[in-house]
């Protein structure tokens, strides 16, 4: 049946929301964006042809709110609804909802989402299918006893997985049985926070596992097909870092075998569009099933780049009632893709969220073999109330390793400032040796944590010299304008009047300097690194990482130090989920005291030591910015 499509409404934000709009719009569409009161300046607004306003903050206050979705379809004459990912891409609820609206989700039917959006339907599903399954409980009654007795019978480590959702949240390994009840409960408040679905499952944790997951798209004529399949092995707090296609060391064979059996999946149930079927795939080639998502992948680009093929366009065109244009023996495998995601966040500090405004944001050149997605620009604000991912950066090339050279030079290339991010964490991962040969499964970061995660270090000599002649070098002084050929209208060189000794007062990443340079030659005899200038902050690329430095009157520097004895801050913007303790309580040093929401995912705040809980300064619910005083807890002092 065919449909007419052409304005086009995006359900979500950021990235993806800017990526489908390219699509839309190269393909002669209107291109309609929703947003919240929060991103009312976003960039995938400002791209948009229309701009819709749904006012609130939260997620479940806008790109959740499925009635204002559809209004704002329906006022803007889309005849169609792009759901992006996650929000209410996986909801069957707001399929049905479109389809009784009259309008055309670019997704698979709501009942092809009841089947594979349970993960423990869908796993009921493989297993008719033949296809072999990690032990686990997947059943509706939902108390902890239920989940007690199936871990004991499963055997620790064992995973807790939100039945209605991925991208790691609602997801906890268990180590041990005395932990299972705070993990489960925390599970199901982030489950039901992202997804509006508490129901959990739990299955075993398998150990060095690589996660290999296949792309098929299915057309409403009956054809299905996969677009291979991604290695997405890397992965901190059980969310992809790093995706690549194809799969290094996969054979034909397996590739074939996989593929069939995600194809058998979706037309198990009448698949429609684009999804992924994930596998666990061990050292000896076996593989086991994870999940289907059924939508679109972050990690599309990839599979994009190694076939030449546009998915949006296919999702547009098959929503169209379109078949897809080729079939399986003509689908194309060339070269190698390797895809990163830039998250603001900060590797060091577990990667907590990061927010803040983007003082600096510079992407790397883009043209062959090189590609961003991204979905902020400099200036733009990385808010506490969703995913705190920027963008994605996309090499290709004729093997694996020249992509990986060339995804090195684009990272090397990106600058950001103003928040802090996982660039130099991604450099570190792609340049890392172990990544060079391919050795991967979902433990590469942990085995690999001390050459990764580098603790911040003082900074050296060397650095607060280069920076300091960076920082003279791009001061402006005030210069002629009426004049361009004039030597006073430059703004570098020699300046008459310049003292033979220079003196500055630095600060950077919470030290402070006092630095000389004499000015007749440079101090460090090394190259000077990238600097950017932005105002009065000098950014220098250093290890990899950008860091901020700013000049201070050490006469005047405000002395902000004065940090209650014993507070507990909070560690980044967001809203306090739960008070787990009252004053006068005592607690032993690594119990629960406060847990704090940023960006869908809960946060647990512990104490440090053994003592007293003196004041509360929070309530529940309370919104709170990074740093703020959360609690004051008093040492314990021991009797002599």
């Amino acid at each position: 049946m065919k449909h007419y499509i052409d304005t086009l409404l995006v359900a979500n934000r950021g990235e993806i929301a800017c990526r489908v709009m390219s699509t839309a719009k190269s393909m002669g569409l209107t291109t309609v964006a929703v947003h919240s009161a929060v991103d009312a300046n976003a960039r995938h607004a400002r791209e948009a042809d229309i701009r819709i306003d749904l006012g609130g903050a939260k997620p479940a206050d806008s790109y959740l709110q499925i009635d204002k979705l559809i209004a704002a379809a329906k006022s803007s004459g889309a005849q169609a609804i792009h759901p992006g990912y996650g929000f209410l891409s996986e909801n069957a609820g707001f399929a049905r909802a479109i389809e009784a609206a009259g309008l055309i989700f670019l997704g698979p039917p709501a009942a092809a989402i009841d089947a594979m959006g349970s993960k423990s339907a869908a796993k009921a599903l493989m297993e008719e299918a033949g296809v072999p399954l990690v032990p686990g409980y997947h059943g509706e009654a939902q108390d902890l006893e239920t989940f007690r007795a199936a871990a004991e019978l499963i055997g620790y480590p064992v995973l807790l997985k939100a039945t209605a959702g991925g991208g790691g949240k609602g997801m906890k390994v268990v180590e041990r049985e005395e932990d299972l009840a705070e993990a489960l409960a925390s599970a199901q408040r982030e489950a039901q926070s992202s997804f509006g679905d508490a129901r959990m499952l739990v299955e075993k944790y398998v150990l060095k596992p690589r996660h290999v997951e296949i792309q098929i798209f299915a057309d409403q004529q009956g054809n299905c097909l996969y677009l291979n399949e991604r290695d997405c092995s890397i992965q901190r707090r059980h969310q992809k870092v790093v995706e690549e296609a194809p799969a290094p060391g996969l054979s034909a064979e397996l590739r074939r075998a996989m593929g069939e059996a995600a194809v058998t999946a979706a037309r198990a149930i009448g698949y429609v569009g684009a999804g992924t079927v994930e596998f666990l795939l061990d050292a000896r080639g076996e593989f086991f099933f994870m999940e289907m998502n059924t939508r679109l992948q972050v990690e599309h680009p990839v599979t994009e780049a190694i076939t030449g093929l546009d998915l949006v366009a296919w999702q547009i065109r098959v929503a169209r009632g379109e078949p897809l244009p080729i079939t399986q023996e003509q689908v194309p495998l060339i070269g190698h893709a390797i895809e990163v995601r830039l998250y603001a966040e900060d590797p060091d500090n577990d990667f907590l969220p990061s927010t803040g405004t983007l003082a600096l944001y510079r992407e790397a050149a883009t043209g062959a073999g090189r590609r961003v997605d991204s979905g902020v620009a400099e200036g733009d604000s990385v808010s506490p109330f969703y995913d705190p991912m920027l963008g994605k950066l996309i090499a290709w090339g004729e093997n694996r390793e020249e992509a990986r050279l060339r995804l090195l030079a684009m990272l090397d290339e990106t600058a950001i400032g103003g928040v802090r991010t996982n660039l130099a964490f991604l450099r570190r991962v792609v340049g890392h040796p172990a990544f060079a040969d391919a050795e991967l499964d979902t433990d590469f970061i942990p085995r690999h944590e001390t050459d990764l995660l580098r603790p911040a270090s003082k900074l050296s000599d060397t650095f607060w010299q280069q920076a300091a002649e960076a920082f003279v070098s791009t001061t402006p002084v005030v210069a002629r304008s009426d004049d361009a050929h004039s030597p006073w209208s430059r703004y570098d060189g020699l300046r008459l009047g310049m003292p033979a000794q220079i003196t500055l007062h630095l600060q950077c990443n919470g030290e402070s300097r006092r630095v000389q340079l004499t000015t007749s030659q440079p101090s460090s005899s090394e190259p000077l690194p990238r600097a950017i200038r932005q105002n009065d902050t000098l950014y220098l690329q250093h290890s990899g990482e950008w860091l901020a430095v700013t000049a201070f009157d050490p006469i005047t520097e405000a002395q902000d130090s004065l940090q209650q004895q014993g507070g507990l801050t909070a560690p980044m913007n967001g809203s306090i989920v739960r008070v787990l303790v009252e004053a006068g309580q005592h607690v032993a040093a690594g119990t629960a005291l406060i847990v704090l929401e940023a960006m869908k995912m809960e946060h647990s705040i512990r104490s440090a030591q053994d003592g007293v809980v003196k004041s509360l300064f929070c309530n529940e619910g309370d919104m709170v910015s990074e740093g703020t005083v959360l609690l004051e807890l008093e040492e314990v002092q021991e009797d002599t």
